[in-house]
């Protein structure tokens, strides 16, 4: 590589360029193409000298990721692939170095990325800020002080705007984020197709409750809920699996313990010894409420099968996670689970990868935000 100095900034642009190495097929191509190189290497050299002059402009299309088709709606596991070729690299070293730091922030990052897609879509719309205008989705009932992940998702989104400006949308590293997050803990791998926009704007507090099934209602209604977004009761099921991460705040569970449905009485299908040591952990008063408790205590932390096990003996710890019992489909997806973590696996990675193309935005649709906490 040349490191003669260069005079000029503008020089300092052409001996840049020189020092990237050549692709020899394009330089193949490009011998029986030189009208079109001409032309294409002066547009590029005049994008490079007015980026000197004015930062917005950047070799990157603002419309879409790059991709072979720029932002014409194109949609793949390659979308940015030319135009921002480390992009999964960054995301997942941003998600390993947040776990190292905090080891609930795979769980929570997860967690952020289903609620972002079961309200009005996967839109990144849940990482607004409130404004004037609109309060955003951070505060309504299910999400607020208890959705967590907004600072990492922010962290890798300057780490991938310093590299690739005005090119990735926060959706889709979210959606990769709560991938690597998956990984991390020990679960499995799926392909995350990209190319999604970012929504213009947010939720209302009262939809963001309408949309998020609740783990007080009935298997019924969530079902419903799963419905409405294109998923079906397998998808409840795999999905619920995601509880082998993660805790839950003892309001969630403690009617579970002391006063199941009014009888005054705790749940009688929860199992003695799991109900004793909630109880010492989650005593009825109201401090307690906030207290954190594992979603799976066999394995707090790692991804895996337990979650379904548990449930076979009755120590699901919401109404939702034991509900999948009490109903003979899903109760048999259930033991399948248990005892087939493979098939847990495979059918997780299928199911999450449906869960991240509800109601995207692509193409023209949308905007990539500069930062993902306001639009543009």
């Amino acid at each position: 590589m040349n490191h003669q100095a260069c005079p000029s900034q503008t020089v300092q642009i052409s001996c840049a360029l020189t020092s990237i190495p050549v692709d020899h097929h394009l330089q193949e191509e490009a011998m029986g193409h030189n009208k079109l190189l001409f032309s294409y290497s002066s547009t590029i050299s005049f994008l490079l000298i007015l980026s000197l002059f004015d930062p917005i402009v950047s070799l990157f299309p603002y419309y879409g990721g790059g991709g072979a088709s720029g932002g014409g709606g194109q949609f793949d596991n390659n979308f940015y692939d030319r135009s921002c070729p480390y992009l999964q690299v960054i995301v997942r070293n941003g998600v390993r170095a947040a776990v190292k730091n905090d080891n609930r922030i795979a769980a929570s990052l997860l967690r952020l990325h289903f609620h972002d897609c079961f309200v009005n879509g996967c839109d990144a719309s849940i990482l607004l800020d409130g404004t004037d205008v609109f309060k955003g989705e951070k505060n309504a009932l299910p999400n607020r002080n208890s959705v967590r992940g907004y600072e990492v998702i922010d962290s890798i989104k300057a780490d991938v705007e310093r590299a690739c400006p005005w090119t990735v949308s926060c959706v889709d590293i979210l959606t990769l984020a709560a991938r690597e997050a998956v990984l991390l803990s020990g679960g499995t791998f799926w392909p995350v197709q990209l190319g999604r926009r970012d929504g213009l704007t947010a939720a209302s507090e009262d939809s963001v409750s309408a949309q998020l099934p609740s783990p007080i209602e009935p298997l019924e209604n969530i079902t419903a809920k799963f419905t409405a977004k294109g998923l079906d009761i397998k998808d409840v099921v795999v999905l619920s699996g995601a509880h082998t991460v993660g805790f839950a705040q003892c309001f969630t569970f403690k009617h579970r313990l002391f006063n199941f449905k009014g009888s005054g009485q705790p749940d009688p299908t929860l199992d003695a010894s799991t109900l004793i040591d909630l109880q010492k952990t989650c005593p009825n008063e109201a401090t307690s409420n906030n207290k954190l408790t594992p979603l799976d205590s066999p394995s707090v932390y790692r991804f895996d099968n337990s979650y379904y096990t548990n449930l076979m003996k009755n120590t699901g710890l919401l109404d939702s996670d034991q509900a999948l019992m009490g109903d003979p489909i899903t109760a048999a997806y259930v033991k399948s689970y248990s005892m087939y973590p493979y098939l847990f696996s495979n059918d997780f990675a299928a199911s999450m990868a449906k869960m991240s193309n509800i109601g995207i935005l692509t193409g023209y649709d949308g905007q990539i935000r500069k930062v993902c906490g306001s639009v543009n």
